[in-house]
């Protein structure tokens, strides 16, 4: 008949892979049918309730309590089995070279290896906080596996470390890659020129080795735990990684992955990621957006579109546009409003759609938005977009695409208004079409440039031109016919919106994002430092850290106060005082 012997260790602490490790040594050995090893909190006595483990007298262990139960074939075995424990347990960690001295905190942790630059926690969550802030009180980055942290500590802890200049990586970071030294789960991924910043730990694991499979590597991969992005915490790690990468002079390509985010941080994210100076790519998980591309953003909503995009921008020049000089001084002080004609409506639809992330308001005639429509279809108000195509402008004359007087009288208005500073038009070719529609525009173009001239203002006139080289109209006849009257022309409709939606913020420095960056920047002279850390909780990541030829120090921890929780507070507020 089977029976169960049952050993609770009062305060004996232990990491969750060592307790993994015994309960399966006990399992194997003879006569035993089942084993439990766990810290008696409430949730482990479930589990042991639905093994039919949870015998009378573990009901009442603590959770910093060890507790053991061996089922066996009969007492005999389980009892043989339960004096194997403490051999069992030495054996662990056997075969691992470290230190034989093993330090009982992290201030002798810090003495005894003072080069660490980072401390590794992974002990039960309502420990964790409190040793997380003891590194930083030592100034040492926290790379925070334990998962069970209160929000509200994560706030403080992030609130602490940015104003330090540290990072705070989680909780419940399941995964890093610092200086090529893989932290928690991380894969051996080879170095490259390609940086990550993840709210999401199998998101990391995932595009990082994706990037090494498709032939490229990683310079750092930084976990932030995955309510970084979440509106409480606001993104507070991801915002210095960005800071941190963005400097960097080896990562090319910035990579931003998180669980789906809170809108308005991501929001933000995106607008700060435009500033970076490098290519981008972002893959927030339900992030809504119908855009590909804004500046050198770029938006992935696959793990594997993610890395593709990373790997081809790294292994590209210099992504055009980022650094381009728009020469804002050509302008005189009130010039900053666009005024848009155009023939296609499709064209112009596109191009609106294009200006509303650079830009909070572009008035129209067919507005994305009812609120931004014209009152005055006949007059511009700020900026504004007309498409000449729409049926109100049709009526009894011909379509703007074959007929240019039209926009040919609104440019000449538009040009004068001395607060204009941009002019953009398109110019569609092809069949049906004027027959030569910049013998007409160019004249008007050079025109209206030269008023702005004479009157001491600066018109930028950008022109799209639509069409092909096989076209009646002759394209390459139609482009330098508008660049002689000073236009700038450009093939690609996106292209030719996103440069005056970059001049326009130019111009317009109130409408920038205000970005809110780290209270104090990450010093990058840890980027050129081998890690060294201190680890405290499962010793398999001191394990791992070893055989990467890191250097670390595992502490012999233990809960404070013998996990009373009134105590704990007590000693926590002496030390804050100290």
């Amino acid at each position: 008949m089977s029976k169960t012997a049952v050993e609770i260790r009062t305060g004996a602490y232990y990491d969750s892979v060592v307790l993994m490790q015994l309960q399966r040594s006990l399992s194997e050995q003879p006569g035993v049918l089942d084993a439990g090893v766990v810290m008696g909190t409430d949730a482990n006595k479930d589990v042991l309730a639905h093994s039919d483990l949870l015998a009378p007298e573990v009901r009442s262990a603590g959770p910093d309590d060890l507790v053991i139960v061996v089922l066996g074939e009969d007492e005999a075995s389980a009892h043989d089995a339960m004096k194997k424990v403490d051999d069992l347990l030495t054996k662990r960690g056997a075969g691992v070279e470290v230190a034989d001295y093993r330090p009982k905190s992290l201030e002798s942790a810090a003495r005894m290896k003072p080069e660490t630059n980072w401390v590794l926690v992974s002990v039960p969550g309502r420990y964790a906080a409190g040793v997380a802030r003891q590194a930083l009180h030592l100034d040492k980055h926290v790379f925070l596996y334990s998962d069970n942290v209160s929000l509200e500590d994560e706030i403080e802890l992030k609130r602490i470390a940015s104003e330090k200049g540290l990072l705070v990586m989680g909780p419940d970071c399941g995964t890093a890659i610092v200086n090529g030294v893989g932290l928690g789960f991380a894969n051996k991924v080879r170095p490259g020129p390609v940086g990550m910043v993840a709210a999401s730990g199998t998101g990391l694991q995932q595009v990082s080795s994706r990037i090494h499979q498709m032939g490229s590597g990683i310079t750092q991969a930084l976990g932030t735990g995955g309510r970084d992005l979440s509106e409480a915490v606001n993104a507070v790690t991801t915002r210095q990684g960005l800071d941190l990468l963005s400097r960097d002079p080896e990562t090319q390509v910035i990579v931003l992955v998180s669980k789906p985010p809170s809108p308005g941080v991501a929001d933000d994210l995106v607008k700060a990621a435009r500033l970076a100076g490098k290519p981008v790519v972002v893959d927030f998980i339900g992030y809504a957006t119908s855009l590909r591309q804004v500046d050198n953003v770029h938006f992935a909503t696959t793990f594997d579109e993610t890395a593709r995009l990373a790997v081809e921008l790294a292994s590209s020049s210099p992504e055009e546009g980022l650094s381009v000089d728009l020469n804002l001084e050509r302008f005189s002080p009130d010039q900053r409003y666009l005024r848009g004609l155009f023939s296609g409506g499709t064209l112009a639809y596109e191009a609106l759609l294009i200006l509303q992330d650079y830009l909070p308001a572009v008035y129209s005639n067919a507005p994305l938005d009812k609120g931004f429509r014209l009152t005055d279809l006949l007059v511009s108000k700020e900026h504004t977009l007309i498409d000449l195509g729409e049926d109100e402008f049709t009526v009894g004359r011909l379509h703007p695409m074959m007929d240019n007087d039209l926009r040919i009288r609104r440019l000449e208005a538009e040009a004068s208004d001395p607060e204009v500073a941009v002019i953009l038009l398109d110019v569609v070719l092809g069949y049906g079409a004027h027959s030569d529609p910049a013998s007409e525009l160019a004249p008007a173009i050079t025109k209206a440039r030269a008023n702005a001239d004479s009157s001491g203002r600066y018109l930028e006139v950008v022109a799209v031109v639509s069409g092909t080289d096989e076209d009646p109209q002759d394209m390459h006849a139609q482009v330098e016919q508008l660049e002689a009257a000073g236009a700038l022309v450009e093939t690609s409709n996106d292209k030719a919106a996103r440069y005056v939606g970059r001049l326009l913020r130019g111009l317009n420095p109130e409408i920038n994002p205000k970005i809110q960056e780290p209270m104090k920047s990450v010093d990058l002279s840890f980027l050129q430092e081998s890690l060294a850390a201190i680890n405290v909780g499962l010793e398999s990541f001191m394990e791992s850290l070893v055989a990467q030829d890191a250097g670390v120090v595992q502490v012999d921890w233990r809960p404070p106060a013998g996990g009373d929780q009134k105590m704990m507070a007590i000693l926590e507020r002496m030390k804050s005082k100290s």
